[in-house]
């Protein structure tokens, strides 16, 4: 039997359960896709990013380097903690308190950048556990109209029954099409995010390191 006809043979209710499934079908990938070029890119200028950071002579000239790419999440994070060195140098507070202030501050641009990256990772993991379900209800919806079926027919033949239990059936395929990639995707991404998280963390201490021995120079 021809799959196409037996979609096109469905219920109502049944093609709208299949009409929701190939849409978080388009919808996931394109968010897996998209969210590997940019975990991909992240990484790239996150290394390339420290690398030119630890070269620099000094603080000045390692954020210049860095303001070569604003799209950099380094960028933003290094912001973080030169707007507040910058502030507590106004400030004239003593080196301890600005080292805490810019420490903090860095942890909320790692925080905030972090964030950016966790962006639509959810709606896979709810593709992920609901797609099953959802393809599930769809199966069980065209049994029990197959069922039906077969009481007004009064036959309880092959012929029947398989049609209507083989487009019940595609529900749940579908829904597993749509679960599998998307819960693979899931986990492969968390990982990759936590890696990128642990990069930029590094780069913060880094970060901070750097303001540290610059506040003792001047006060020396």
């Amino acid at each position: 039997m021809d799959i196409l006809q037996l979609i096109a043979s469905a219920g109502i209710i049944v093609k709208i359960i299949m009409l929701l499934l190939l849409i978080a079908s388009v919808y996931s990938w394109g968010i897996i896709v998209s969210k590997a070029l940019l975990l991909k890119k992240s990484k790239s200028k996150i290394l390339e990013g420290v690398k030119d950071f630890e070269n620099a002579p000094n603080l000045r000239e390692a954020v210049q380097k860095l303001g070569r790419d604003t799209s950099s999440p380094l960028f933003s994070v290094a912001q973080y903690g030169v707007n507040e060195f910058n502030k507590g140098k106004e400030s004239q507070v003593n080196s301890k308190t600005i080292a805490d202030n810019v420490r903090r501050s860095l942890h909320q641009g790692v925080n905030n950048e972090t964030a950016k990256l966790n962006h639509s990772i959810s709606i896979l993991a709810t593709c992920a556990n609901a797609s099953p379900f959802v393809g599930l209800f769809g199966t069980v919806w065209g049994i029990l109209n197959t069922f039906s079926a077969i009481g007004a027919m009064k036959s309880a033949s092959l012929a029947t029954v398989a049609p209507g239990i083989a487009e019940a059936l595609i529900a749940t395929a579908l829904g597993l099409f749509v679960a599998i990639p998307a819960s693979v995707a899931f986990n492969i991404y968390l990982g990759k995010i936590n890696y990128v998280e642990n990069l930029m963390v590094d780069f913060a201490g880094t970060f901070l390191n750097r303001v540290q021995r610059e506040l003792n120079t001047s006060n020396n």
